[in-house]
Parts: C-alpha cells; sequence; structure tokens
C-alpha cells in the first residue's frame, strides 16, 4: 500500500530524498542510466501516489503542494524529479477532469498506490509531440482473437524500463486514443536511444517499440482523445517547470559552495569576499526570487474547478516561461562566475546548465506560449476596453 504523506511531511521527505539522490546524481549521468536505487526510494517513499486521491489510496496533494515537493527534489536530481512528474501530473490533472472511461480512474490510482509507475506515451518521430496536432502513426487495431493488437514507435518514453505502465496515444478507427500498455507484455521492446541527449541523461527518456502487442478490449481506456469543453492541464507544465527551477536553485547553491572555498594565491582570500562575485551571485538569486514567486503565485489559488483552470492556465504558462528563461540565465551565469573548472566535471555547474536546457523544448514554450498569452491579454482587453464614441 502507498504511504499516505501530508504536504509538510512529503517536503520534509523530498528533501531528504534529494540529498540521498545527489551522490548518484552525476555518476547516473556519466553512465546515462537512471538509478534503480532512486526508484526504489520513490517507491518505498510513496511518490508515486502524490497526487493520487486519499480515496484511492494515494496522499490527495494539491498542485502547490507537489510543486514545492518537486523543487526540493530536483535539487537532488533533475532526471529523478523529471521521472516522478510524469504519474504527479497524470494522477493530478486526471483528478480535476478525468478523460478516461468509467472505473479507469480508480483502476490505475490503485496501481499507483500500489507502487506503479505510470507515464503518459504519445510522441512520434514523424508526428512529433502531439501539443501541436497531428494524429498518431501508432496503430491499434482488433485482433483475431478478441481484444486489440498494438503497433508503433514512440519517442522521449521518460522512466523506460522503470515504467509499469504506460498510457499509449494511438490511432484507432481514425482518431486518436488512449491505451493502457503494461510494460511487462511481449513485443514492447526499447531502444536505448537517449544516452547522448543534452539533457536529462540519467531520464531514461528512451524510444519504445511496439510490435504486435496484444491487448485486452478493457485496456482502450479513452476511444477518443477529443473531449469538447475540456480544460487545458496545468500540472504538466507546472511540473516541469518545477524541475528547472531546482536545478537552477542546486546550480546557485554549487556556486556559492565554490565561491567561499576557491582561494586564488594571488588573492589570497575566498573569491566570495569579492564585490564582483557578490554582485553577480546577488543577480542570480534576484532572478530566482522573481521566478520562483511567479511560479508559486501562479498555482495558489488553483482548485481544479473548470473556471479556475481557464482564468489561470495563462499566467501559469507565463510562469513556465519566465521559469525555464531564468534557469537557463541563472546556470550560464554560474558557469561564468566559476570559470574554467565550470565546464567539467569537477563540479555539477556544466550538468544543470545542460539539462535546464530542456525547458525551452517543453510545451508549451517559446513563442507558442507567448501567442497563448498573448492571446489571453487581448480576449481580456477587449472584454473590458470601452466601447467607441460614436461621431
Amino acid at each position: 500500500m502507498s504511504t499516505v504523506h501530508s504536504a509538510a511531511q512529503a517536503v520534509q521527505l523530498a528533501r531528504e530524498l534529494a540529498c540521498e539522490f545527489a551522490t548518484r546524481a552525476a555518476a547516473a549521468d556519466v553512465h546515462a542510466t537512471l538509478p534503480a536505487e532512486d526508484v526504489a526510494a520513490l517507491r518505498s517513499a510513496g511518490f508515486f501516489a502524490l497526487s493520487v486521491p486519499r480515496a484511492h489510496g494515494g496522499s490527495g496533494l494539491t498542485l502547490a503542494e507537489c510543486l514545492a515537493i518537486q523543487i526540493e527534489l530536483a535539487q537532488g536530481s533533475a532526471a529523478t524529479a523529471m521521472v516522478l512528474g510524469m504519474p504527479l501530473h497524470i494522477f493530478g490533472s486526471a483528478n480535476e477532469h478525468c478523460p478516461w472511461l468509467p472505473n479507469a480512474f480508480a483502476h490505475l490510482c490503485q496501481l499507483a498506490a500500489t507502487g506503479a509507475l505510470v507515464n503518459a506515451v504519445a510522441s512520434e518521430p514523424e508526428m512529433g509531440s502531439p501539443s501541436r496536432g497531428g494524429l498518431p502513426q501508432s496503430t491499434l487495431n482488433a485482433h483475431n482473437a478478441g481484444g486489440y493488437v498494438l503497433n508503433g514507435l514512440k519517442t522521449w518514453t521518460t522512466g523506460g524500463r522503470h515504467l509499469t505502465h504506460m498510457l499509449v496515444r494511438v490511432r484507432h478507427a481514425d482518431t486518436a486514443a488512449i491505451v493502457l500498455v503494461e510494460t511487462g507484455r511481449a513485443g514492447v521492446e526499447w531502444d536505448e536511444t537517449w544516452a547522448n541527449a543534452l539533457s536529462l541523461r540519467a531520464s531514461d527518456s528512451h524510444d519504445v517499440r511496439f510490435n504486435n502487442v496484444h491487448l485486452p478490449a478493457e485496456n482502450l481506456i479513452q476511444p477518443d482523445c477529443v473531449v469538447p469543453g475540456a480544460p487545458p492541464n496545468a500540472w504538466f507544465p507546472v511540473m516541469m517547470a518545477a524541475v528547472y527551477l531546482g536545478s537552477a536553485i542546486a546550480a546557485r547553491n554549487a556556486v556559492i559552495q565554490f565561491a567561499l572555498e576557491r582561494t586564488p594565491t594571488a588573492l589570497g582570500a575566498p573569491i566570495a569576499t569579492l564585490p564582483k562575485i557578490q554582485r553577480q551571485i546577488g543577480a542570480l538569486d534576484v532572478r530566482l526570487m522573481s521566478a520562483r514567486t511567479l511560479l508559486e503565485a501562479a498555482v495558489q489559488d488553483w482548485d481544479g474547478s473548470a473556471a479556475a483552470q481557464r482564468a489561470l492556465y495563462p499566467r501559469i504558462v507565463a510562469a513556465k516561461y519566465v521559469v525555464s528563461e531564468a534557469a537557463n540565465e541563472v546556470t550560464d551565469a554560474a558557469l561564468r562566475i566559476a570559470g574554467g573548472t565550470s565546464i567539467t566535471r569537477t563540479l555539477p555547474l556544466e550538468r544543470h546548465f545542460r539539462d535546464v536546457r530542456a525547458g525551452l523544448m517543453q510545451p508549451p514554450s517559446g513563442d507558442t506560449a507567448l501567442e497563448l498569452i498573448g492571446r489571453s491579454a487581448l480576449a481580456e482587453g477587449g472584454a473590458t476596453a470601452n466601447p467607441p464614441r460614436a461621431g
């Protein structure tokens, strides 16, 4: 059974786990392998069910509470926090607006509460991310012996072989659908493609192939992904932003420790005594404080209601955009402060610098994010503007 936590207990445990994960993070990055010990620790702590409702065996934590936990964990390992972010956003969002067939939510929650690691598997080489539209090339067709047969290739499957269940987006009856796939089924094969990735190398975000995977009929949990009037999922951008913010905070902490210890012979004192270094670190803190404050404020009033989702989602997208930009700026500045040593593995700064780059790619990002924010502002302005005067 899952361990049920209060928010305060979960945050404290996240701090302890982050310290443990940090001892393995450098080696995990070098070997491009998600540590089995990290996954086991998250499972033992009941963290895969933090956003699962208490009625279904989870901790029932809110978006703001899960945000705080993710920021702590990511300071130890951004890659491991990214893996945890997947079930957090899946169950948190589904609890607010469940798109699955009756009984599927309860079933999946019970799986998570007993230690299952679940992720949504949607992106493909040709289609890219489904956030930009398009039907999957992966197909789900009726099987002669009953049930269905799944064929296809998916990319960026965070968690890799450590996943126990995947929610796979497929083409079924000429529409996009979701099918539940247990990773131990015959025909599920992994292509370990992630080792040379720039960011989050230890997240095991490999490709997965489905070769004539036979599935029972009840595994089709969402026959149609088009849900008219469905509110946006705020959990995904918030959980992802938390990972990059936590990694940037870790870079800030590492460069401060370096400045306190680095004592050049010519100076005869730590470089932390130099006003220039003090100003540069002060600039880091201002950037991080601003980004964190915006992100926390954006989720503070989130209650999962449809009205709140539509009203607050542009703010959350803005916060995710600001956090991603800030994380990139802070980790870049940390490299400059530490100098030549920072581009070697002697310090963790180059890993943090690489890891946060992924935030620039995850939706909603870049121009897409700004367009969404701009449309919201224009709509609000149109609703409140004074009507033009006649004559």
